[in-house]
């Protein structure tokens, strides 16, 4: 931990990060035992304070978002993490993440296609063995931002009058890309997609843990959100890749979001997944309310009784990476909510695990 990032520099121009390289075919890094691998999302320009944070809440990995990354950029936050103590779950990259040009055939789209199968083989180059991945056509759609307990800055949505976003993209109603899609098209899309970029995750030793639309409504300005908007959908999704590296990232607070919706509550979708061998990794975040209106809450103060939810993660025997998400924003900065909502997932973990 007393390396500077001028260190980390120079053992990378030394050619340190080549230990870090393994060939592109091999195996799936073998998933580590002893449970719940609890995980901390790091700011995309984290600093050496955000490592040591991390390491004072007494987690053991963290999660890393990117944009454009490359191997040599992967390789070297996993270098710099692990001279910290630490190990990274995993890299996202928002560039190959809710790619409009995927989920709706836009011109694009199969330059979009390659890169994110440059991005699955330079994840495995670096030994970074899974990534999230998102489906949606039109972004994450959120109102005006709103408060939760104790007046904390949350993210609201409110049905009415919500826009979508991502990647500095904005999404709006009536149509948002001028048409009205069907779910044939949407399906059709998928199955693109998943067919030419499941073998290379196979190829490269990565997982892919499908997260779920945010929000999960039937559809959003002409976009049906038929494919990650329910259960069914899911394993539909998941035959249709018929991939022993495409899985499910069970964003909890998203899950909640659909309600009734969803065909199964997230109990039941913990339980199913886990079954099928395709449960990978969990965002432990909770809601006020379904769909049509909700408000991001602190994790303990919900619809929904999060006890219960770890309870079934451990009897379930989930082994993947868990993550506090969207947490609202606390008094002190930004660590501040970060640590409560570490804190309590630790406290639940612990109960969860001793059976009490």
């Amino acid at each position: 931990m007393d390396l500077s990032r001028r260190d980390f520099t120079r053992l990378a121009a030394a050619g340190a990060l080549s230990a870090l390289s393994r060939p592109a075919s091999a195996s799936p890094p073998p998933r580590p035992a002893g449970g719940i691998r609890i995980s901390l999302q790091l700011p995309a320009a984290y600093e050496d304070e955000d490592l040591v944070f991390a390491r004072q809440m007494g987690v053991e990995y963290v999660s890393i978002p990117t944009k454009g990354g490359t191997f040599e950029v992967f390789a070297g936050h996993r270098k710099r993490v692990e001279a910290a103590g630490l190990k990274i779950a995993n890299i996202g990259n928002s560039s190959v993440h809710n790619m409009s040009e995927v989920t709706l055939n836009l011109p694009g789209r199969d330059a979009k296609i390659e890169e994110y199968k440059q991005y699955l083989r330079d994840l495995g180059r670096a030994g970074i063995g899974y990534t999230t991945y998102a489906h949606m056509g039109n972004g994450i759609w959120s109102s005006e931002r709103g408060t939760t307990r104790g007046g904390a800055p949350a993210r609201t949505f409110e049905q009415d009058n919500a826009k979508g976003q991502w990647d500095g993209k904005v999404f709006e109603g009536p149509l948002s890309h001028g048409r009205r899609f069907t779910p044939d098209e949407l399906w059709e899309n998928w199955t693109h997609f998943i067919k030419q970029v499941a073998p290379v995750a196979e190829e490269a030793g990565v997982r892919i843990g499908v997260h779920p639309d945010d929000p999960p409504v039937p559809e959003l300005a002409g976009v049906p959100r038929c494919i990650f908007g329910n259960f069914d959908g899911y394993l539909r999704a998941l035959k249709i890749a018929g991939s022993p590296n495409v899985g499910v990232c069970l964003c909890c607070g998203t899950w909640m979001e659909g309600g009734k919706g969803m065909g199964k509550d997230v109990f039941e979708a913990v339980r199913e997944f886990a079954k099928l061998g395709k449960l990978w990794k969990i965002h432990f975040r909770n809601v006020s309310a379904p769909v049509p209106n909700f408000v991001e809450t602190f994790v303990d103060d919900g619809y929904t009784d999060m006890k219960k939810l770890m309870r079934t993660l451990v009897d379930v025997g989930f082994d993947g990476i868990l993550i506090a998400d969207h947490v609202p924003t606390m008094v002190g900065g930004r660590k501040t909510g970060w640590a409560y909502s570490i804190g309590y997932i630790k406290a639940l973990y612990d109960m969860a695990r001793d059976g009490r």
